[in-house]
Parts: structure tokens; sequence; C-alpha cells
């Protein structure tokens, strides 16, 4: 994916978590996403994840949002490992790309997976490695593994981080066994959370999140790297502790009833709309594409 060359501003977003510095949200006509502009280059990157608030390259608990946070990702980590059991595959070789601080792999090895891990963080690989007796790596080894080596590779909001998104689409491709499945959970901008806090929105999480995607938009990219989408599963956690985040960003203060509302409200919504504030989008390789 290239820089649009003719600006279209959707919001105007400041960091929250590291810089203060402020971004726009460019909207993509083609694909129906927004990109961050300007787009850190790789050298600068790094340093906007130099926080102790940037929550998933921790497991602390120091504050109610970190509290939410980790009683939260407990309770998911059943769900996403539920939904990688519910697809047949040949093997149980997974492969969680982006995995923080190793928790789901821990989880899938106790169930029987084979694990890897890719974590370009070093002290949040150094604790998956602890928890996973270190098949978590940095990420130049993703070039190192053999092709049609995963039934499964699972991202859990991470594709919005990667620069190069198409480009790995490709390799996750590639990487997977015939009838695998790639996993990827990101935020939608289209949802009614989203609408609500505006350039508050904490999922918008710039410059970290270089991309912002909605459902059109996943799918057509899928659909360029010969792959498909057939089937969404909503998070409907997300909502609650995004909007609680949101509203520190917003007021100042975490207004917990407030928060809660808003994420009821959006996953009400979603119902019908299927806008949930996060989705996750199950996908394998288009055996009709050549």
């Amino acid at each position: 994916m290239s820089n649009t060359q003719t600006k279209n501003i959707y919001l105007k977003v400041k960091d929250h978590s590291v810089s203060g510095e402020t971004f726009e949200l460019i909207y993509n006509n083609e694909f129906d996403f927004l990109q961050t502009h300007p787009t850190p280059s790789l050298g600068e990157l790094p340093r906007y994840y130099k926080s102790e608030d940037y929550i998933s390259h921790t497991d602390s608990k120091r504050n109610l949002f970190e509290k939410v946070y980790q009683l939260i990702k407990k309770f998911s980590l059943q769900r996403k490992l539920k939904l990688i059991n519910s697809f047949s595959h040949e093997g149980k070789v997974i492969l969680d790309f982006g995995c923080g601080t190793g928790d789901f792999l821990k989880q899938a090895n106790k169930d029987g997976w084979a694990i890897f891990g890719i974590e370009p963080n070093n002290e949040a690989r150094n604790l998956a490695n602890v928890k996973t007796n270190n098949v978590v790596f940095n990420s130049e080894q993703l070039s190192k593994f053999k092709e049609e080596s995963f039934d499964v590779i699972t991202l859990w909001h991470v594709f919005e981080h990667l620069p190069n998104s198409t480009e790995y689409l490709s390799i996750f491709k590639k990487l997977l066994k015939p009838n695998g499945h790639l996993i990827i959970a990101v935020p939608n901008y289209k949802s009614y959370d989203a609408l609500f806090y505006k350039k508050y929105w904490a999922a918008f999480d710039v410059p970290r999140h270089l991309w912002h995607f909605s459902k059109s938009s996943i799918i057509k990219l899928a659909t360029l790297n010969g792959m498909k989408v057939f089937k969404t599963v909503p998070m409907f956690f997300d909502s609650f502790y995004v909007s609680l985040l949101s509203e520190k960003y917003n007021s100042g203060k975490m207004k917990v009833i407030r928060a809660f509302g808003v994420g009821l409200l959006s996953n009400l919504k979603a119902l019908s709309s299927k806008e949930y504030s996060s989705l996750i989008y199950c996908i394998k390789k288009d055996n009709d594409t050549k």
C-alpha cells in the first residue's frame, strides 16, 4: 500500500500515549481504509513504542485500565483458542505474529499446539520466551521459516502496525499450509464507538497504528493477495476498554459508567450493522486463484 497522492483528510488525531504529536488520517477511496500521515520511517517507529503505558508489551496492572485490559485478555484467550480449534487442520502448528508477552502462545501450547512467535519488541519478547520455552523470535526469523509450515497464523491487533501490509499478506500466504487459516483481528473505524469519540477514539492509536481498516478494506486486501475472508467474528469486549481509554483522552478522566454505556450501545448497534469495535477476520487461501 502506498501513500495517497491527493490528501482527503478524515480526521486529525493526537498521539496521547507517547509523543503528543498530531497526525492526519487520510482516507483512501480505493481500499476504504485510513492511513496515518505523516507515516514514521522504519527508523523512527520504535521510539513511538517506548512507553511504560504501551499495554500489549507489559503484564502490569498499575491502574484501572490495565486491570481491565488484563482481565479481558485472560477471558479473550479462551475465545481465541476456541476459534482456532473450530477449524479443521492437517496438524496443530501455529505462528502468532506480534505475539506480545506470549500469553496466547502459552495457552495454545497447553492445548497441544506446536507454537512459534514473532515479536519485534525486545522487552515483550523476553517476557514471552520465559512463558514459551524460547520459541519467540525477532522479525528476521519470518524469512527463515519454510513455506507451508503452519496450520494457523494469527495477528491479534498487529496488522494495523505493519508498514508493508500487502507484502506481509503475501508472506503469510506462502507460510500457510494449503488448508491453513490466517486470523487477523483489527479495530474497525466504522464502529459506533469510533464515530462517537472521533479524534479521541483510543483505537486510532497514532502513529503506532499506520492503517485503520473497515470490513471492505480487509476483504479487498485479502482478495488481491489470492485469499478470501470466509468468516468475521466480533470482539465484544473491545468497545468497553477502548471507550474507557477514549474517555480519558477526551476528558482526562476514566468515566467508567459513561464508557460502559458507549461500549454497550456500540455492541447493540452492531447487532444489525455488524460494525463492531474490533473484528476478527478468518481468511484462507482462495483455491480458485492461481
